[in-house]
Protein backbone atom coordinates (compact mmCIF):
# COMPACT_ATOMS: atom_id res chain seq x y z
CA UNK A 1 0.00 0.00 0.00
CA UNK A 2 2.83 2.45 0.86
CA UNK A 3 4.84 2.12 -2.66
CA UNK A 4 1.46 2.73 -4.36
CA UNK A 5 1.06 6.43 -2.31
CA UNK A 6 4.62 7.09 -3.07
CA UNK A 7 5.64 10.13 -4.97
CA UNK A 8 9.20 10.65 -5.85
CA UNK A 9 9.24 14.60 -4.78
CA UNK A 10 6.77 15.88 -1.71
CA UNK A 11 6.59 19.79 -1.57
CA UNK A 12 6.04 21.25 1.81
CA UNK A 13 4.31 24.67 1.30
CA UNK A 14 1.96 25.87 -1.93
CA UNK A 15 3.51 29.89 -1.84
CA UNK A 16 5.03 30.66 -4.79
CA UNK A 17 7.95 28.99 -4.94
CA UNK A 18 6.46 25.51 -3.44
CA UNK A 19 4.21 25.68 -7.29
CA UNK A 20 7.58 26.37 -9.34
CA UNK A 21 9.08 23.96 -7.30
CA UNK A 22 6.41 21.24 -8.28
CA UNK A 23 5.95 22.50 -12.00
CA UNK A 24 9.79 21.88 -12.53
CA UNK A 25 9.80 18.76 -10.66
CA UNK A 26 7.19 17.92 -13.59
CA UNK A 27 9.17 18.78 -16.26
CA UNK A 28 11.45 16.38 -14.77
CA UNK A 29 9.23 14.10 -15.00
CA UNK A 30 9.33 13.17 -11.05
CA UNK A 31 5.77 12.16 -9.19
CA UNK A 32 5.01 15.10 -7.00
CA UNK A 33 2.72 16.08 -4.10
CA UNK A 34 2.12 19.17 -2.46
CA UNK A 35 1.21 19.96 1.15
CA UNK A 36 0.06 23.41 2.49
CA UNK A 37 -1.54 23.88 6.50
CA UNK A 38 -3.56 26.65 4.15
CA UNK A 39 -6.65 26.40 2.90
CA UNK A 40 -5.32 27.68 -0.68
CA UNK A 41 -2.19 28.01 -2.86
CA UNK A 42 -0.21 30.86 -3.05
CA UNK A 43 1.29 31.21 0.91
CA UNK A 44 1.51 34.14 2.10
CA UNK A 45 1.01 36.50 -1.43
CA UNK A 46 -2.57 34.96 -1.21
CA UNK A 47 -3.02 35.60 2.97
CA UNK A 48 -1.96 38.85 3.18
CA UNK A 49 -1.79 41.04 0.49
CA UNK A 50 -3.11 39.66 -2.73
CA UNK A 51 -3.93 43.39 -4.21
CA UNK A 52 -0.15 44.21 -3.39
CA UNK A 53 2.04 44.59 -6.56
CA UNK A 54 5.31 42.10 -6.38
CA UNK A 55 8.73 43.73 -8.45
CA UNK A 56 11.20 41.23 -8.90
CA UNK A 57 9.62 38.62 -10.80
CA UNK A 58 11.76 38.36 -14.37
CA UNK A 59 9.49 39.64 -17.44
CA UNK A 60 7.22 42.08 -15.48
CA UNK A 61 7.77 44.98 -14.27
CA UNK A 62 5.23 44.90 -11.94
CA UNK A 63 2.26 41.85 -11.09
CA UNK A 64 -0.41 41.86 -8.80
CA UNK A 65 0.42 39.35 -6.00
CA UNK A 66 -2.89 37.37 -6.78
CA UNK A 67 -2.62 37.25 -10.65
CA UNK A 68 1.39 36.00 -9.79
CA UNK A 69 0.04 32.97 -7.68
CA UNK A 70 -2.86 32.34 -10.25
CA UNK A 71 -0.38 31.87 -12.98
CA UNK A 72 2.32 29.71 -11.07
CA UNK A 73 -0.95 27.61 -10.19
CA UNK A 74 -2.09 27.34 -13.63
CA UNK A 75 1.75 26.22 -14.54
CA UNK A 76 1.95 23.93 -11.52
CA UNK A 77 -0.84 21.90 -12.86
CA UNK A 78 0.31 21.44 -15.69
CA UNK A 79 1.91 17.97 -14.78
CA UNK A 80 -1.07 17.05 -12.79
CA UNK A 81 0.53 17.15 -8.89
CA UNK A 82 -1.50 15.72 -6.50
CA UNK A 83 -2.47 19.20 -4.16
CA UNK A 84 -3.18 18.51 -0.34
CA UNK A 85 -4.85 21.52 0.95
CA UNK A 86 -5.54 22.18 5.21
CA UNK A 87 -2.81 19.83 6.00
CA UNK A 88 -0.01 20.48 8.25
CA UNK A 89 3.01 18.25 7.96
CA UNK A 90 3.94 17.54 12.12
CA UNK A 91 6.47 15.15 11.73
CA UNK A 92 8.59 13.40 9.16
CA UNK A 93 10.63 9.87 9.71
CA UNK A 94 13.02 8.53 7.69
CA UNK A 95 12.22 4.53 7.03
CA UNK A 96 14.80 1.75 6.64
CA UNK A 97 15.24 2.25 2.72
CA UNK A 98 15.82 5.33 2.37
CA UNK A 99 12.51 6.70 1.77
CA UNK A 100 10.03 9.29 3.94
CA UNK A 101 6.98 8.99 5.68
CA UNK A 102 5.15 12.29 6.43
CA UNK A 103 3.08 12.62 9.06
CA UNK A 104 -0.33 15.00 9.43
CA UNK A 105 -3.02 14.89 12.04
CA UNK A 106 -5.48 12.73 9.65
CA UNK A 107 -2.78 10.45 7.93
CA UNK A 108 0.76 9.73 6.63
CA UNK A 109 1.84 10.63 3.04
CA UNK A 110 5.35 8.71 1.48
CA UNK A 111 7.75 9.90 -0.47
CA UNK A 112 11.29 9.46 -1.83
CA UNK A 113 13.00 13.14 -1.56
CA UNK A 114 11.62 16.14 0.03
CA UNK A 115 11.56 19.80 -0.62
CA UNK A 116 10.70 22.07 1.73
CA UNK A 117 9.17 25.64 0.56
CA UNK A 118 7.43 26.60 3.64
CA UNK A 119 8.32 30.50 3.13
CA UNK A 120 9.01 31.92 6.40
CA UNK A 121 7.19 29.63 8.43
CA UNK A 122 4.79 30.51 10.21
CA UNK A 123 3.87 34.41 11.20
CA UNK A 124 1.98 36.23 13.01
CA UNK A 125 2.10 40.15 12.20
CA UNK A 126 4.25 42.38 15.00
CA UNK A 127 1.58 44.23 16.30
CA UNK A 128 1.75 48.45 17.02
CA UNK A 129 2.70 48.96 20.72
CA UNK A 130 0.06 51.40 21.47
CA UNK A 131 -2.71 50.69 24.35
CA UNK A 132 -5.21 51.70 22.63
CA UNK A 133 -4.11 49.93 19.07
CA UNK A 134 -6.08 46.55 20.04
CA UNK A 135 -9.95 48.36 20.06
CA UNK A 136 -9.44 49.72 16.31
CA UNK A 137 -8.06 45.96 15.14
CA UNK A 138 -10.40 44.62 12.17
CA UNK A 139 -11.75 48.26 12.23
CA UNK A 140 -9.18 50.87 11.30
CA UNK A 141 -6.00 49.53 12.26
CA UNK A 142 -4.69 46.66 9.39
CA UNK A 143 -2.06 44.58 9.35
CA UNK A 144 -2.95 42.83 5.87
CA UNK A 145 -4.65 44.52 3.47
CA UNK A 146 -6.67 42.23 0.87
CA UNK A 147 -8.56 44.71 -1.19
CA UNK A 148 -6.78 48.10 -1.79
CA UNK A 149 -10.66 49.91 -2.72
CA UNK A 150 -11.57 49.23 1.25
CA UNK A 151 -9.58 52.75 1.10
CA UNK A 152 -10.89 54.41 -1.34
CA UNK A 153 -10.93 58.31 -0.37
CA UNK A 154 -10.16 57.83 2.90
CA UNK A 155 -6.79 59.57 4.57
CA UNK A 156 -4.43 56.77 5.23
CA UNK A 157 -1.44 56.71 7.72
CA UNK A 158 1.03 53.80 6.75
CA UNK A 159 3.76 52.84 9.48
CA UNK A 160 7.36 51.25 8.76
CA UNK A 161 10.15 51.61 7.12
CA UNK A 162 11.04 48.67 4.75
CA UNK A 163 9.82 47.54 1.21
CA UNK A 164 6.14 46.73 2.27
CA UNK A 165 5.45 49.90 3.87
CA UNK A 166 6.93 51.93 1.12
CA UNK A 167 5.09 49.85 -1.63
CA UNK A 168 1.59 49.90 0.26
CA UNK A 169 1.79 53.87 0.67
CA UNK A 170 3.09 53.75 -3.07
CA UNK A 171 0.20 51.70 -4.28
CA UNK A 172 -2.61 53.62 -2.13
CA UNK A 173 -1.72 57.14 -3.64
CA UNK A 174 -3.98 57.07 -5.97
CA UNK A 175 -6.63 55.51 -3.95
CA UNK A 176 -6.53 56.77 -0.83
CA UNK A 177 -7.71 60.48 -0.51
CA UNK A 178 -4.18 61.45 1.61
CA UNK A 179 -1.66 58.96 2.26
CA UNK A 180 1.03 59.34 5.23
CA UNK A 181 4.30 57.33 5.91
CA UNK A 182 5.32 57.25 8.85
CA UNK A 183 8.66 55.43 10.19
CA UNK A 184 10.74 56.11 13.63
CA UNK A 185 14.01 55.99 11.45
CA UNK A 186 15.21 59.14 8.97
CA UNK A 187 16.18 56.52 6.65
CA UNK A 188 13.83 53.81 4.93
CA UNK A 189 15.41 50.72 4.16
CA UNK A 190 13.02 49.91 0.40
CA UNK A 191 14.79 49.33 -2.73
CA UNK A 192 16.06 52.20 -4.41
CA UNK A 193 13.84 52.56 -7.22
CA UNK A 194 11.04 52.43 -5.25
CA UNK A 195 12.35 55.10 -2.59
CA UNK A 196 12.80 57.55 -6.10
CA UNK A 197 8.92 56.98 -6.69
CA UNK A 198 8.31 57.75 -3.08
CA UNK A 199 10.36 61.19 -3.38
CA UNK A 200 7.85 62.03 -6.74
CA UNK A 201 4.55 61.17 -4.76
CA UNK A 202 2.31 63.17 -2.91
CA UNK A 203 2.72 61.04 0.02
CA UNK A 204 3.37 62.97 3.14
CA UNK A 205 6.45 61.50 5.07
CA UNK A 206 7.11 62.21 8.64
CA UNK A 207 10.61 60.83 9.84
CA UNK A 208 11.61 59.90 12.72
CA UNK A 209 8.05 59.59 14.32
CA UNK A 210 6.51 57.08 15.88
CA UNK A 211 2.93 56.59 16.63
CA UNK A 212 1.98 57.58 20.82
CA UNK A 213 -1.49 57.35 20.92
CA UNK A 214 -4.89 56.97 18.86
CA UNK A 215 -8.09 58.94 19.56
CA UNK A 216 -11.28 58.05 18.50
CA UNK A 217 -14.90 56.27 19.68
CA UNK A 218 -16.04 53.40 16.86
CA UNK A 219 -12.65 53.72 14.72
CA UNK A 220 -9.51 56.04 14.62
CA UNK A 221 -10.54 59.78 13.79
CA UNK A 222 -7.24 61.10 15.37
CA UNK A 223 -3.34 59.63 15.48
CA UNK A 224 -1.04 61.87 17.94
CA UNK A 225 2.62 60.98 16.79
CA UNK A 226 5.93 62.23 18.61
CA UNK A 227 9.23 62.89 16.97
CA UNK A 228 11.76 59.90 18.44
CA UNK A 229 14.23 61.25 20.82
CA UNK A 230 12.63 64.59 20.83
CA UNK A 231 9.31 66.52 22.09
CA UNK A 232 7.68 67.59 18.95
CA UNK A 233 4.28 66.02 18.66
CA UNK A 234 1.36 66.37 16.19
CA UNK A 235 -2.35 65.24 15.88
CA UNK A 236 -3.32 64.14 12.57
CA UNK A 237 -6.73 63.04 11.40
CA UNK A 238 -6.66 59.61 9.49
CA UNK A 239 -9.74 57.48 9.06
CA UNK A 240 -7.33 54.07 8.33
CA UNK A 241 -3.85 53.14 10.32
CA UNK A 242 -1.91 50.51 7.98
CA UNK A 243 1.17 48.66 10.34
CA UNK A 244 3.79 47.33 8.81
CA UNK A 245 6.61 46.26 11.30
CA UNK A 246 7.20 42.61 9.79
CA UNK A 247 6.70 39.41 11.10
CA UNK A 248 7.07 37.03 14.25
CA UNK A 249 8.18 33.75 12.50
CA UNK A 250 7.99 30.35 13.81
CA UNK A 251 9.33 26.93 12.80
CA UNK A 252 6.81 25.26 14.14
CA UNK A 253 6.81 21.38 14.30
CA UNK A 254 9.78 21.57 11.55
CA UNK A 255 12.15 21.89 14.61
CA UNK A 256 11.73 18.32 16.04
CA UNK A 257 12.74 16.69 12.54
CA UNK A 258 16.31 16.98 13.32
CA UNK A 259 17.27 19.35 10.57
CA UNK A 260 20.15 22.03 11.01
CA UNK A 261 18.30 25.63 11.56
CA UNK A 262 19.69 29.10 11.72
CA UNK A 263 18.28 32.44 12.52
CA UNK A 264 14.73 30.52 12.27
CA UNK A 265 15.85 29.08 8.47
CA UNK A 266 16.60 25.60 7.63
CA UNK A 267 21.01 25.75 6.17
CA UNK A 268 21.33 24.60 3.34
CA UNK A 269 24.36 23.47 1.30
CA UNK A 270 25.17 24.70 -2.93
CA UNK A 271 22.48 21.21 -3.73
CA UNK A 272 19.89 23.10 -1.68
CA UNK A 273 20.31 19.71 0.73
CA UNK A 274 19.72 20.16 4.57
CA UNK A 275 21.94 17.78 6.85
CA UNK A 276 19.49 15.14 6.22
CA UNK A 277 19.86 13.42 2.75
CA UNK A 278 17.24 13.72 0.54
CA UNK A 279 15.38 16.59 1.97
CA UNK A 280 15.98 19.67 0.05
CA UNK A 281 14.66 23.79 0.97
CA UNK A 282 14.37 26.33 -1.16
CA UNK A 283 12.97 30.25 -0.87
CA UNK A 284 12.80 32.42 2.57
CA UNK A 285 12.75 28.82 4.73
CA UNK A 286 16.27 28.57 4.42
CA UNK A 287 19.48 30.29 4.25
CA UNK A 288 22.79 30.65 3.00
CA UNK A 289 25.92 32.81 3.22
CA UNK A 290 25.09 35.88 1.02
CA UNK A 291 21.49 34.73 0.37
CA UNK A 292 18.49 37.79 -1.07
CA UNK A 293 15.42 37.25 0.59
CA UNK A 294 13.46 37.48 -2.87
CA UNK A 295 10.64 35.17 -4.81
CA UNK A 296 13.15 35.42 -7.68
CA UNK A 297 15.94 33.97 -5.58
CA UNK A 298 13.62 31.17 -4.27
CA UNK A 299 12.90 30.47 -8.06
CA UNK A 300 16.59 29.82 -8.80
CA UNK A 301 16.91 27.62 -6.14
CA UNK A 302 13.93 25.46 -7.33
CA UNK A 303 15.30 23.10 -9.88
CA UNK A 304 18.63 23.12 -8.27
CA UNK A 305 16.86 21.26 -5.26
CA UNK A 306 14.77 19.26 -7.81
CA UNK A 307 17.44 18.80 -9.97
CA UNK A 308 19.40 16.77 -7.05
CA UNK A 309 16.80 14.99 -6.05
CA UNK A 310 15.83 13.52 -9.53
CA UNK A 311 19.64 12.01 -9.39
CA UNK A 312 19.23 11.01 -6.23
CA UNK A 313 16.19 9.35 -6.74
CA UNK A 314 17.33 8.15 -10.59
CA UNK A 315 21.00 8.39 -10.26
CA UNK A 316 21.66 7.68 -14.43
CA UNK A 317 19.54 11.14 -14.45
CA UNK A 318 21.08 14.07 -15.37
CA UNK A 319 21.53 16.89 -12.94
CA UNK A 320 20.99 19.41 -15.20
CA UNK A 321 18.41 19.30 -18.15
CA UNK A 322 17.27 22.28 -20.40
CA UNK A 323 13.46 23.06 -20.65
CA UNK A 324 13.41 22.86 -24.35
CA UNK A 325 14.83 19.08 -23.92
CA UNK A 326 12.88 18.19 -20.89
CA UNK A 327 9.59 19.11 -23.01
CA UNK A 328 10.99 17.57 -26.25
CA UNK A 329 11.60 14.11 -24.19
CA UNK A 330 8.08 14.37 -22.45
CA UNK A 331 6.19 14.39 -26.20
CA UNK A 332 4.97 18.06 -24.57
Amino acid sequence: MKNEKMKDITVIGAGPVGLFTAFYAGMRQASVKIIDSMPQVGGQLAALYPDKFIYDIAGFPKIKAQKLVNQLYKQAKTFSPEICLNESVLQVERLEDGTFELITPSKSHYSRSIIITAGAGAFQPRKLKVDEAGRYEDKSVHYFIKDLNVFKNRRVMVCGGGDSAVDWALALESIAETVTLIHRRSAFRAHEHSLSLLKQSTVHIKTPFEVKSLLGDESIEQVQIQEVKGENTELLPIDDLVVNYGFVTSLGPLKTWGIKTQKNAITVNSKMETNIPGIYAAGDICIYDGKPKLIATGFGEAPIAVNHAKTRIDPDAKIHAHSTHIFTASGS
